[in-house]
């Protein structure tokens, strides 16, 4: 089915916006453009330690020193060789991420579709391990994984620069290591206090992965008229049929109209499938204006996944978020204790996005031949799942819950009985 149409963006692209889902009313200027965003300073980029392996279109990374494969360590973000324990700098200084033009980049990727076959990324791929000869298997839009055979990070190549994709703007990078995430894992786990007991070894039953997720967030101006009216509460108080005092709560409604503007900032919305929407929903918010530059560096040693819907495919649902904000900003400006909206139209002077790569902790414990996932928020230590339910540990609580009501009642029965008991004093015996 085709994606509903976007609203018309200005003549220029939103300059880069900070907060996370942030809506803010504000006056509408006349005619006045929007801001344009300072130019970032020019910072000289260090030589890539990738190297690219055109024969099977992928990219890994060697250390310089002993041979061995460099990967992304979150503590010091920087490449780091488990073997040797050299260090590189990322090649790509960090940098602001620039917004793209929402309209304009989708007219772009449309006609790139039509002309040129973008890369797979459904089903499976296999390429050739570059170090050892094993046969690596991307599945769908995973682009970046180990050898089974040797643990070298492999990444796919052909994905995120191909003319029928959407290019990488930015990436978070991973901020809490694997053992923070494990204890975060340790303590959400503790609470499920009905959880099979068997679930709670999962270490033995399921893993822990690191992987960077495709998101796009967006950025927009949109400009609001509206047409309602105020309702202000007062009390009146009347006798009733029986001559009772009474009270009651009325209304009075007054016709009211305005304009109103709203600009939004880095509203994300998750671009992969096969995963718990609601939960990663729940992860939120991300500090995306903590972004930097994207590089491939950042995903060496790491899980990654490119988009399985495209920036168009997934903003109705952050569309539907903006809309829900710029109502509540028209209910404030009509003030008053009740509000009602007759009318409402938009324009959305100008909207753009940014294709980033946001940081998560995905455990997978497989009980009862039932996969069940949690999830970390890879830079706040956010914990969000789904665990199974233990009937023994809920039939064993519902019986001991029954067991302490029962044994309160007889208590209660017989401090009761206990508390009416009149003792009849004796009369003494008349001897006559």
């Amino acid at each position: 089915m085709a994606p509903p149409p976007l609203p018309g963006s200005g003549p220029g692209m939103m300059p880069p916006a900070f907060g996370v889902g942030v809506a803010v009313a504000l006056p509408v200027p006349a005619g006045e453009p929007a801001p344009e965003a300072p130019a970032a300073e020019s910072v000289p980029a260090r030589p890539d330690r990738g190297m690219l392996h055109s024969t099977e279109a992928t990219r890994t990374y060697p250390c310089s020193a002993c041979g061995g494969q460099l990967v992304f360590d979150i503590d010091s973000q920087k490449l780091r060789c488990p073997s040797c324990g050299n260090y590189n700098e990322i090649s790509v200084p960090r940098e602001p991420v620039v917004a793209r033009d929402l309209h304009e980049a989708m007219v772009e990727l449309r006609d790139s579709q039509a002309t040129t076959e973008g890369p797979q990324v459904t089903g499976e791929r296999e390429v050739k391990c570059q170090s050892c000869g094993g046969t690596t298997t991307f599945v769908g839009s995973l682009t970046a994984t180990r050898c089974p055979y040797c643990a070298t990070p492999i990444q796919r190549d052909d994905v995120h620069e191909a003319p029928a994709r959407l290019p990488v703007d930015g990436v978070l990078p991973f901020r809490v290591n694997e053992k923070q995430a494990r204890e975060l894992v340790e303590k959400w786990v503790a609470k499920r206090w009905f959880a099979p007991t068997a679930f709670k070894k999962y270490r033995r039953l399921g893993s822990l992965a690191s992987v960077y997720h495709a998101y796009f967030t967006y950025d927009a101006d949109t400009y609001s008229w509206y047409t309602g009216e105020r309702g202000v509460d007062y009390t009146v108080e009347y006798r009733d049929s029986d001559g009772d005092l009474q009270t009651e709560i009325r209304t009075e409604w007054y016709p009211v109209s305005g304009e109103v503007g709203n600009q939004f900032a880095d509203m994300p919305a998750l671009a992969n499938e096969d995963l718990d929407h609601g939960k990663v929903k729940a992860l939120e918010p991300w500090p995306i204006h903590e972004a930097t530059g994207y590089s491939p560096e950042y995903l060496a040693g790491h899980l990654a996944r490119t988009y399985d819907r495209d920036a168009e495919e997934t903003f109705p649902e952050v569309r539907n978020e903006m809309e829900g904000m710029i109502e509540s900003s028209v209910r404030s400006q009509i003030g008053g204790d009740r509000q009602r909206i007759h009318s409402l139209q938009s324009n959305w002077n100008a909207l753009a996005y940014k294709h980033i790569l946001l940081p998560i902790w995905l455990l997978t414990v497989v009980y009862a031949n039932q996969p069940f996932r949690v999830y970390i928020n890879g830079l706040t230590g956010e914990v969000q799942g789904r665990r199974p339910w233990s009937k023994v540990k809920i039939a064993v609580a519902i019986v001991v819950t029954v067991l302490v009501v029962v044994l309160a009642l007889v208590l209660y029965a017989k401090l009761h009985s206990h508390g009416h008991h009149v003792s009849h004093p004796v009369r003494p015996t008349t001897r006559r």
